[in-house]
């Protein structure tokens, strides 16, 4: 029982996580970049940096690397329950998040804010430099936003795919039984 405890807490903390984090990219690309690109390219690029000074934050920092650790943590506790397939599953949604998430923000996403760091937002192609940086990272931040949820709605089969003694979602048919 006491496993069951701990495999409950670590799935639905690790489930948060990427829900949290799928989230945040979503937020970013149907609300923060359309909002940035209705105002001045100079306003924009201002607004754009502080954000990315600002997202580096302890918290930001242990939700988006904590994720795949987590995950990881999960299908080991799921192994040694015994739950072999959901333990794969699990690490399944930690290999897509790394890979797809985590790595593209790291070669992609975090270059282009490194770049943008640099510009003075008065310069005289700000438009431009704004109109370029724009579009290309809100792509690939949708390409994160979709990927995030991916791997949390893998992760979120694997836990239905647990020994019914240690799964986290209740089992219907033996609750009615028991009555």
């Amino acid at each position: 029982m006491e496993n069951a405890y701990l495999a409950h807490a670590i799935n639905f903390t690790t489930l948060g996580l990427f829900g949290l984090i799928a989230g945040f990219f979503y937020a970013f690309s149907v609300c923060v970049m359309p909002g940035l690109n209705r105002i001045d390219p100079t306003a924009a690029i201002t607004a754009m940096q502080a954000i990315n000074g600002a997202v580096r934050n302890p918290v930001f920092f242990v939700t988006f690397f904590l994720t795949p650790v987590c995950a990881i943590a999960a299908a080991i506790v799921a192994y040694n329950g015994g739950d072999l397939r959901p333990a794969l599953i699990m690490v399944s949604a930690a290999a897509v998040y790394f890979a797809l998430a985590l790595i593209l923000t790291a070669t992609i996403n975090v270059p282009m804010n490194e770049t943008l760091a640099t510009v003075d937002p008065n310069a005289a192609d700000a438009a431009q430099i704004w109109a370029d940086y724009s579009g290309r990272w809100t792509f690939w931040n949708t390409v994160r936003t979709i990927t995030s949820l991916l791997a949390m709605l893998v992760f979120a089969f694997a836990m239905t795919q647990m020994d019914r003694s240690t799964r986290p979602i209740a089992d219907v048919s033996a609750v009615s039984a028991n009555r």
